[in-house]
């Protein structure tokens, strides 16, 4: 079993000896530093990193960062898959203040930033040591990560440093200025940042990684470009000794919380840690046979047809993908069980919203699924597979991106991404190549909307959406926050 932050938890909670916990996935505060009655200490960061668990759910991010993408599709099967309309809201930019991400999103990026100034301030009431300065360095830096997502998706946001004397009705901080505050904050902090650690805590891989993700947008936050500081942070990153896995798709493995490749990671656990469900809105009902899982999946998202076209035939990332006949994990053809006919998972999709006009072989098999993170054999409705927030293989792009923005070449660093895909090599890349690069090697990981934005891409028209306007490539604050303070309106 994973060292899971639910555990850590319940450890720092009960624990009344003198334990180190310097060295857990927390980074958490040594216990014996301070006296045996105040254990309790240690689990103080705790509640700043668990804000990450919902992210791939409850929170909406993943929803709203793939689904509004040209990659990812969440088409109406009949009546299933429906949900109001939801989902069709992201996919054709149509969201208002009240669809369930844009509001679910705002309050889980606000939890994490609340947990983080509560921490740093209650430790601010405690001795200042080495150490104190350690784990406050780190939650400041997890205070800019919520705060990175919420100038990425809301843009003009209240934003403050202290849960101290907080106004009743916070006033929009522009997002220019609060993308200075936070990179100052946490560029002041690297000092404070161990090289090795777990990918489930900050490091200097994280900090160095958020650093490069944010002067790559920099452009968009503020209007300014400053990609010569996004290449020298993804220098900083490469400079630290991570690797590429010599399979694409080994970052996504059920025990892959030691890849070398994996940054920064959400640590899920089928147990303890549950929230990486993607495989249950993907898998049709039927695909339980093929993985032995104890659990019928939900049979919804799939690949747009154009964007799994974009990958050739001999593309191992290909392997992410489940299309053509399935077969159980025995090796025998599966029947659909409603049809009993083969399932034969066809990629063409005939609409967004198939109604009664679609086949039920249309509305039950359409789509390639996405297998991308390993499905054990015995699965349940939530899967153990680390989900990487930062992972080695973006940096190499980012690297490739930043250089060419700046009349570099950047083929020695896309051609490693595309070398262990199995792919020839680029020449003279360009960035319409890279932005199709980055969709086949980041699909799935959250990563989609901010490269279109970035590329200016996002307002175009793709399968079964139309073009949008500029306005969209932010969220707008929820209905419910403006109610409550009429600053945000």
């Amino acid at each position: 079993m994973k060292n899971k932050i639910i555990l850590a938890f319940i450890a720092a909670l009960f624990l009344t000896g003198c334990t180190d916990l310097s060295d857990d996935i927390l980074d958490g505060l040594p216990l014996e530093k301070f006296p045996e009655n105040e254990a309790q200490i240690a689990a103080i960061p705790i509640p700043a990193y668990q804000a990450l668990q919902p992210f791939l759910d409850g929170a909406g991010w993943w929803f709203a960062q793939e689904i509004t993408g040209d990659e990812i599709c969440a088409p109406t099967r009949g009546e299933h898959w429906d949900d109001g309309g939801k989902w069709r809201a992201l996919h054709t930019h149509t969201w208002d203040n009240n669809t369930e991400a844009v509001n679910t999103m705002w309050s889980h990026f606000y939890d994490g930033t609340f947990e983080a100034n509560s921490a740093i301030d209650l430790l601010n009431t405690f001795e200042e040591s080495e150490d104190l300065l350690i784990v406050k360095a780190k939650l400041k830096a997890m205070r800019t990560f919520y705060y990175w997502q919420l100038i990425d998706n809301y843009g003009d946001v209240p934003f403050v440093m202290t849960q101290e004397n907080v106004p009743l009705h916070p006033e929009k901080v522009k997002r220019a200025d609060i993308f200075a505050a936070i990179v100052k904050d946490l560029e002041d902090n690297l000092q404070y940042f161990s090289a090795a650690g777990r990918a489930t805590s900050v490091t200097k891989g994280m900090a160095f990684t958020l650093l490069a993700k944010l002067y790559l947008n920099a452009e968009v936050y503020t209007g300014t470009a400053q990609w010569a500081k996004a290449e020298a942070y993804c220098d900083s990153v490469i400079a630290l000794g991570y690797s590429l896995e010599s399979n694409p798709l080994g970052p996504f493995v059920t025990a892959n919380e030691s890849s070398p490749e994996n940054i920064f990671t959400i640590p899920y656990d089928e147990n303890d840690f549950t929230g990486n469900n993607l495989h249950m809105r993907t898998l049709h009902y039927n695909s339980d046979q093929t993985f032995n899982m104890i659990v019928g999946p939900w049979n919804g998202f799939a690949a747009i047809e154009d964007f799994y076209n974009t990958f050739d035939a001999d593309d191992k990332r290909k392997k992410a993908f489940l299309v053509g006949q399935q077969y159980a994990a025995d090796g025998t053809k599966i029947i659909d069980g409603e049809l009993e006919e083969l399932l034969i998972l066809n990629p063409h999709i005939p609409s967004l919203l198939m109604g009664d006009e679609a086949t039920q072989e249309e509305k039950l098999m359409s789509g390639a699924r996405i297998v991308k993170f390993e499905v054990a054999d015995g699965a349940k409705d939530n899967l153990s597979n680390d989900f990487p927030l930062f992972r080695y293989a973006d940096v190499l792009l980012m690297k490739a991106e930043a250089m060419i923005r700046q009349g570099k070449n950047g083929d020695e660093f896309v051609n490693k991404i595309r070398a262990r895909a199995g792919l020839s090599n680029f020449s003279n890349t360009t960035l319409p190549q890279l932005l199709e690069e980055r969709g086949r090697e980041l699909f799935w990981e959250g990563h989609r909307r901010q490269d279109l934005i970035r590329y200016g891409k996002f307002g175009n028209q793709w399968w079964e959406k139309p073009a949008s306007s500029k306005d969209r490539e932010t969220f707008p604050i929820p209905q419910w926050a403006i109610d409550a303070n009429p600053n945000l309106g």
